[in-house]
């Protein structure tokens, strides 16, 4: 029995070892449908996000009118008849990271106990923000030179137009506006301009 053991180990070593069979490759065909699958389901995906936007556009503007809701600026008392302050107010599209700009400034000018206006920081010209000055009577614009009457009105300089203005009300004892967007030429002043024209004169 042990003289057969090198006999069998040895046939088994000569036997034919079976071929490996090769790799099958992809028919060209099948790819460039498998591609064409894939472009296609791309190019559904871009597609459908504008229309999911477009469906779901009246929620969203529903929360941005929500977010262009009335600010308060603080007790009335904080601007004496015939002064014109600063004062400023959370913008409500803040994110936390976002920190102190995320505060607005303003210049209020109050002319009777129920009348005011409230002008955005913000030149005309550039955007860039403009200085109160008592002793002239004038907002300037330290960037280029333009200036601005008491009331707001252009007075010389590169500005095409006066300052823009907030709409506000008073409740409580408290002064509000209709922030939550910055004005602009191309956004004048905040949207409640539309709604209530008789104390924004900035149409």
């Amino acid at each position: 029995m042990p003289e057969l053991m090198p006999e069998l180990m040895q046939q088994r070593e000569t036997m034919p070892t079976p071929p490996q069979a090769a790799p099958k490759k992809m028919p060209r065909r099948q790819m460039l449908m498998t591609l064409g699958v894939a472009l296609n389901a791309v190019a559904a995906v871009l597609f459908s996000v504008p229309v999911v936007g477009y469906i779901f556009g009246p929620s969203k503007r529903k929360e941005i009118k929500k977010e262009l809701s009335w600010i308060t600026l603080g007790s009335l008392t904080k601007f004496p008849e015939g002064e014109t302050r600063l004062a400023t107010y959370r913008n409500p599209f803040v994110r936390p990271w976002d920190g102190d700009t995320g505060n607005i400034p303003c210049w209020v000018r109050r002319i009777s106990p129920d009348k005011l206006q409230v002008f955005a920081i913000n030149c005309t010209h550039l955007g860039c923000p403009v200085r109160w000055f008592p002793q002239s009577g004038l907002f300037m614009c330290p960037c280029h030179g333009g200036a601005y009457y008491a009331d707001g009105a252009r007075a010389s300089g590169p500005p095409p137009r006066g300052l823009f203005e907030y709409d506000f009300k008073i409740e409580n004892g408290e002064l509000l506006i209709k922030a939550g967007q910055m004005p602009t030429l191309a956004a004048p002043p905040s949207q409640a301009c539309a709604d209530q024209p008789r104390s924004c004169e900035c149409a």
